[in-house]
């Protein structure tokens, strides 16, 4: 629930609830194919709940659960998927337009900054997982660390509150619907 954490954290309560009534909840089955590797996306994933799996080609990068955000990347950079995702199990998302997010962040310039910094800071901690996972333990991963960074505890309490809200607003704004 990482990202989803990073991400909330940043962002105001009327941007959670944008988020939320932007999206579509949906449904999903085992073994759905979310994000095609190579393809570009049409929306955000949060997962809401259940797991999907991460993959590039044979190689499995990653079991993903509640809380987490796929598609970002793509989002940002404009570019294909550079992964497939599929569901493991049955799967509750919310699926949220790029181009609905796209439009946001060139007309809400507060939205985009905080949105932006919420991806760079969960971005900065993706990568020093990756370094301390090639063996240099000078690098701490954020739930290895005795002490948080104070922003990020500052912000920790209202990110899990506003995900709560998410799964609440979406349920209510957006009954869930039939599988991607």
């Amino acid at each position: 629930m990482r990202k989803v954490l990073f991400i909330l954290g940043q962002l105001t309560d009327g941007d959670v609830e944008w988020i939320a009534r932007t999206g579509r909840r949906i449904d999903a089955g085992a073994n759905e194919t979310l994000i095609v590797m190579g393809k570009r996306i049409a929306d955000v994933v949060i997962i809401l709940d259940g797991q999907v799996e991460v993959a590039a080609g044979d190689r499995v990068l990653a079991t993903l659960g509640r809380g987490e955000v796929l598609g970002e990347m793509s989002l940002i950079e404009n570019q294909p998927a550079s992964a497939s995702v599929r569901t493991l199990g049955p799967a509750t998302l919310l699926l949220v337009p790029v181009a609905a997010i796209r439009a946001k962040l060139s007309a809400d310039t507060p939205f985009a900054a905080r949105f932006y910094k919420a991806v760079a800071l969960f971005l900065a901690d993706r990568m020093r997982d990756m370094i301390g996972r090639q063996g240099d333990n000078a690098v701490r991963r954020l739930e290895d660390m005795d002490e948080l960074d104070d922003e990020v505890l500052d912000v920790l309490h209202l990110a899990g509150q506003r995900f709560l809200a998410v799964l609440d607003t979406a349920s209510r704004a957006n009954p869930a619907g039939s599988a991607v």
